[in-house]
């Protein structure tokens, strides 16, 4: 594996649930990209994924970066075998507190999605949401889809939730307020796009009850060609992408949903 571009640990920790995990009372950034907020909650990301994955009960369903598991809990909650997998284990105690409280059964597993357990084959359906691929250098990204190929069933189906790169773009600040709690906590950020990396760069200020925090993270911008290209060569087939509305990707559409079909 190589090394890693930023620091996840202090990305994904208890000050990201804090904002993007915690009772619905805070905002949506205040300009830029509207990214995961494009959803209105996680029941409405499952109907999603639902009807494109044509999911039904029974079906085993790999969530990959599975963060909090709010998606993982409630596929798990219409009948499906869940495992989850993600390399916070603040992330995975909340998921696995959630899905107690919810009574449902999800296995979930701390781990890298670069390097996958031995899983060969044995799922029949993969879901990596809310932009939670792109994070390494284009070779390891690469790999983490042949990973996703390598643990699915033949014709099994992925889904992957990413920025519209167009709408993305057209959207474009040089910062921005992300996050607001109505205690005024915030997370603030600014970014730096390299076009020759395609590599969007954050400096994230964060702010909570009084104290400050600074950190830096990155993710690699997809268009959908560029995608398409990359998992058929990673193993998949019959790549098509979609918007948030589960309708065909247009240029409008803040996210792109691509569902691709493992040979």
């Amino acid at each position: 594996m190589t090394a890693d571009l930023f620091d996840a640990t202090a990305m994904y920790d208890e000050d990201y649930l804090h904002f993007f995990a915690s009772p619905d009372d805070g905002a949506a950034p205040t300009h830029g990209p509207v990214v995961g907020t494009a959803y209105t909650a996680a029941s409405a990301i499952a109907d999603i994924v639902w009807r494109l994955l044509d999911l039904r009960p029974g079906m085993s369903v790999l969530d990959l970066a599975c963060g909090h598991g709010a998606l993982a809990n409630i596929l798990a909650s219409r009948g499906c075998a869940v495992t989850g997998l993600d390399s916070s284990a603040v992330f995975l105690d909340r998921a696995r507190a959630d899905a107690t409280a919810m009574g449902v059964d999800v296995d979930y597993v701390q781990g890298d999605m670069r390097r996958l357990p031995g899983w060969t084959g044995r799922f029949d359906r993969l879901v990596n949401w809310t932009t939670a691929f792109g994070y390494f250098d284009d070779p390891t990204n690469r790999t983490v889809l042949a990973e996703m190929a390598r643990v699915l069933r033949p014709g099994g189906l992925m889904a992957m939730d990413l920025d519209n790169l167009p709408r993305f773009l057209a959207s474009y600040t040089p910062s921005r307020i992300t996050a607001t709690r109505r205690n005024g906590d915030m997370l603030v950020d600014r970014h730096h796009l390299d076009p020759l990396t395609g590599r969007f760069e954050v400096e994230r200020t964060v702010l909570r009850d009084g104290h400050v925090r600074r950190l830096t993270f990155l993710k690699r911008l997809f268009g959908f060609p560029e995608l398409r290209d990359w998992c058929t060569a990673a193993g998949f087939t019959t790549v098509s992408g979609y918007g948030e509305d589960a309708e065909p990707l247009t240029i409008h559409h803040h996210r792109m949903i691509v569902i691709a079909q493992v040979r």
